[in-house]
């Protein structure tokens, strides 16, 4: 007699057995396949069924307790739904097995396929997955790939230097000098097809002559090496703006949008010797010392007409706390007492400093933290006495030096805010730098 294997079975009819009386797992067999004997007729009769394998073998586990017999009967079924409830409404019709009184309650007849369909769905979403992530890559993926491939083999070497640089190097008229080639590759990958490498520190003939002929803007990293290279190349070369990483950061590994925030803040040449405080040979210069106290210098050696010194105040009040008769010693700066930054102050100079990054500007404000303005560093200390007075803290994106705070000193200004600062402390000036601010 033919068997139907477990996987074959599509249903399985689950149902209960109480029995008034003391049975053996025979004797129920044997009361199934008796009591439904001709009831549904020649083609569901279950040992026809039994015999073709569309019905499966059929468990019975009983137990016997306090004279009674409880129990449930299994079916496996490959028939359609129809076929197999029939099937299981059939077994109820059983009400004796041997003397006893039985009664068989069919509970579910469970879809074999439900549980195989949710393993099927759940293998799937695995195999999916690992096709995903492993084996097939991303459109974008696909595409940036290709994409860096082209503008890899777009470098080329330029000038008997073999000079990393881009395709555009000779035709644009606007040129971008970086430390070394993966800068050149960066910029490239964001569209810059202008770039040229130095390769090194010392700059090549080839660049040299490039600055010649072409505008040209230094593009270094956000280091002290990179402040080297630009001394390096004010002092060699032609070179119009100059312009840095974020700090801390190179070349090679900032995001567009940083590249073109730091190119738009770009500043002029000469701007920048003054700020790294270097002259046309690339040296340091020596601290300059003010107009003024040359002046008062010149007054403390020589016999002083006291008459001619009043007259001279008269017309020339910003500078005559430096002049002071010679019987007297100079007059030091009235003491500041500390002056104590408000959260709210805190918060709008953080705000204000994060706002103007990369801009190379400052902004002016008024007591009442009102923004009397917004000007380019190069233009700031001319707009502070054009102000004359009233002005409460600058916040600027860039160092405090000493000039800045001598500037500050003669205006009465509270608070100077900026990136980072040359001036550790002052007695009549708040200095806060942007590690202060958090």
């Amino acid at each position: 007699m033919a068997k139907i294997s477990p996987v074959a079975a599509k249903y399985i009819i689950h149902s209960t057995i109480l029995i008034e009386g003391v049975v053996d797992r025979p004797d129920v067999i044997g009361a199934i396949f008796g009591q439904t004997e001709g009831l549904l007729g020649s083609d569901l009769e279950l040992r026809e069924l039994q015999r073709s394998g569309r019905i499966g073998r059929i468990e019975v586990n009983v137990s016997t307790s306090s004279g009674k017999t409880k129990g449930e009967i299994i079916i496996p079924s490959s028939l359609d739904k129809t076929e197999t409830a029939i099937v299981g409404a059939a077994l109820e019709v059983i009400q004796r097995i041997g003397p006893c009184n039985a009664k068989v309650s069919v509970g579910k007849i469970e879809d074999v396929r439900i549980s195989k369909r949710q393993f099927v769905v759940d293998r799937a979403k695995e195999l999916l997955r690992d096709l995903t992530e492993n084996t097939l890559p991303d459109s974008q993926e696909i595409a940036d790939e290709v994409a860096q491939a082209v503008r890899v083999m777009e470098v080329v070497d330029y000038g008997r230097e073999k000079l990393a640089a881009g395709p555009n190097i000779d035709e644009s008229e606007e040129i971008i000098i970086v430390e070394g080639r993966a800068d050149v590759l960066n910029l490239l990958k964001h569209g810059f097809k202008n770039a040229i490498a130095l390769n090194g520190t010392s700059c090549p003939e080839s660049i040299k002559e490039l600055t010649k002929k072409k505008t040209t803007t230094i593009f270094v990293d956000g280091d002290r090496g990179g402040n080297l290279i630009i001394r390096e190349l004010l002092s060699v070369a032609d070179i119009d703006s100059v312009c840095k990483a974020p700090d801390g950061k190179e070349v090679e590994e900032i995001t567009k949008k940083e590249i073109h925030k730091a190119l738009r803040g770009k500043i002029t040449a000469e701007q920048a010797k003054l700020e790294l405080g270097i002259d046309d040979t690339g040296a340091l210069k020596e601290e300059v010392v003010p107009k003024s106290r040359f002046h008062e210098r010149a007054l403390s050696s020589r016999p002083v007409d006291n008459s001619k010194v009043r007259r001279d105040n008269n017309h020339r009040k910003p500078e005559s706390r430096f002049q002071k008769p010679v019987s007297s010693p100079p007059a030091r700066p009235p003491m500041r007492k500390s002056v104590s930054v408000s959260a709210e102050e805190k918060g709008k100079f953080k705000s204000t400093l994060d706002d103007l990054f990369g801009t190379r500007g400052a902004c002016i404000f008024d007591d009442k933290l009102n923004i009397l303005g917004k000007v380019p560093l190069s233009e700031l200390p001319s707009t502070i006495k054009s102000l004359n007075g009233g002005v409460y803290a600058l916040v600027l994106d860039g160092t405090i030096d000493l000039d800045l705070v001598k500037t500050a000193e003669r205006f009465n200004i509270t608070h100077l805010v900026g990136t980072n600062s040359k001036v550790k402390e002052n007695q009549r000036v708040n200095i806060l730098t942007d590690d202060k601010l958090n």
